[in-house]
C-alpha cells in the first residue's frame, strides 16, 4: 500500500481480510536484508496496481522510485498490469495519455478504466474496472457461458391509470441487474429487458427499456427464441387497469372503484414456446408459504428452476442490497444464504450453469 492508500483504509483491514502481511515501507527492517522491495519484485508472478492513480502512472512512466510501489515496479522483471482510477478530466489530460502510451510501449498491460459515477460526483471515463472483472482477466479464467445468449427481465412495471398515476410495486431491479452483470462476467451475451429503475448497467449488456407489463411481454417474447437462457427476475404487475383515462382522474368525495384485468404471464408464455430457451428460470417473491407456492409455480409453469425469496420481512427482499434465496428445480433444491445481491447473483448463475451441465444443455 502507498501512503496515499493508507489515508483511505488501514493496512490492518487488508491484513485481516487477506490473512497476509501488508507491506507499506520501502526499507523494511523486518526483512533479512532490509530490501523488501527487491524481495517482493522477485517473488511476484504478476503485479497488478489497482487502483492506479494519475500520479502513480506518471511515476512508472518516468521510472521514479521514491516509495515501495514505484520501486517494485522499477525492480521487477515480471508482467505488470495497471487498473487506472481517476477523475475523467485527469484521465483525458494529454500528459496522462502520453504516460500511458509510454507504458504500453514497454508491454505494460492496462485494464480499464470504465465509464461511470466517480467519487468527485462527476460521470465519465476513469472509473476503475470492477474487481471481479480485473481478477478474471488476470487469471485468464475460463468463462463457462461463452457463446451462450442470456435474456433477463428485471425491475418493476408501471400500469397507467391516467397521464399522472400508475400501479406499480417496490421492486428496485437490483437483483436482476446483478444477475445480468454476473452472467456477463461468466461470458454470456446478455440482453436485459428492464422496467423503470434508477440503476446503471454494466458495459457490454444490451438493455431494452420498457414500462408496462404489455411492453415487457412483447420485448421478452421477441428476444426469447434467440436465447439459450431466460431468467424472469422482473416483478411484473399481475393486473392492469381496464380503462386508461386520457385526463387526470379528479379526487371525489365518494369511493372510487378501479376495475383491473390480468396481465399476460410472461414466464409461462416463454416456457410454453415450441422453440423456448434451453433453460427457463423464474422468481417467486412470497410473504407466506414460500416453499409451497414456489414449487407449485415451478411445476405449473413448467420451469427448469425457480428462485424464491421472502418479502415483507425485516431483511432482504424488495429495494434492499441484501437477500437470500431458496432455489428449487424438479428433483432438488438449494438454500443460498443472506448476502449481498451481487454475490447472490454470482452464486445463482453458478447454480444455473451446474444444472445446465447436468442436463447437457451447455
Amino acid at each position: 500500500m502507498t501512503h496515499s492508500a493508507i489515508q483511505f483504509i488501514s493496512p490492518l483491514t487488508f491484513q485481516a481480510l487477506s490473512g497476509n502481511p501488508v507491506a507499506t515501507e520501502l526499507l523494511d527492517e523486518n526483512e533479512e536484508n532490509s530490501m523488501g522491495h527487491i524481495n517482493l519484485a522477485r517473488w511476484a508472478d504478476k503485479i497488478i496496481v489497482a487502483p492506479a492513480t494519475a500520479n502513480s502512472i506518471a511515476k512508472f512512466s518516468y521510472g521514479l522510485a521514491d516509495d515501495l510501489l514505484s520501486t517494485i515496479i522499477l525492480a521487477t522483471k515480471n508482467p505488470i498490469v495497471i487498473a487506472p482510477a481517476m477523475n475523467q478530466a485527469m484521465w483525458s489530460n494529454p500528459v496522462t495519455q502520453e504516460n500511458i502510451q509510454r507504458l504500453i510501449a514497454r508491454n505494460i498491460q492496462f485494464i480499464g478504466p470504465e465509464t461511470g459515477n466517480q467519487a468527485c460526483g462527476e460521470t465519465g471515463l476513469g472509473r476503475m474496472t470492477e474487481a471481479r472483472d480485473i481478477y478474471e482477466q488476470l487469471m485468464d479464467k475460463k468463462k463457462p457461458l461463452t457463446g451462450i445468449k442470456l435474456l433477463i427481465s428485471a425491475g418493476p412495471t408501471r400500469e397507467p391509470l391516467d397521464p399522472v398515476r400508475y400501479i406499480s410495486n417496490r421492486s428496485s431491479g437490483k437483483m436482476g441487474y446483478a444477475l445480468a452483470e454476473a452472467a456477463l462476467f461468466a461470458g454470456a451475451s446478455v440482453t436485459l429487458v428492464s422496467g423503470p429503475v434508477s440503476l446503471s448497467v454494466a458495459k457490454g449488456i444490451n438493455v431494452i427499456h420498457v414500462e408496462s407489463a404489455e411492453q415487457m411481454h412483447s420485448a421478452v417474447i421477441s428476444n426469447a427464441t434467440a436465447s439459450h437462457i431466460y431468467i424472469g427476475a422482473a416483478a411484473v404487475a399481475d393486473y392492469s387497469p381496464v380503462t386508461l383515462s386520457s385526463k387526470k382522474i379528479k379526487k371525489q368525495a365518494t369511493q372510487s372503484i378501479i376495475e383491473l384485468q390480468p396481465t399476460k404471464d410472461i414466464l409461462a408464455d416463454v416456457a410454453a414456446m415450441s422453440n423456448r430457451p434451453h433453460f427457463v428460470v423464474g422468481f417467486a417473491a412470497e410473504t407466506d408459504n414460500l416453499e409451497q407456492y414456489a414449487k407449485d409455480k415451478l411445476k405449473r409453469k413448467k420451469l427448469d428452476m425457480i428462485a424464491a425469496n421472502w418479502v415483507g420481512k425485516t431483511e432482504g427482499g424488495f429495494d434492499r442490497d441484501d437477500n437470500a434465496l431458496q432455489v428449487y428445480w424438479p428433483d432438488g433444491s438449494k438454500n443460498l444464504k443472506m448476502t449481498s445481491k451481487k454475490q447472490l447473483a454470482v452464486e445463482l448463475i453458478e447454480l444455473i450453469i451446474e444444472r445446465m451441465n447436468e442436463k447437457n444443455t451447455i
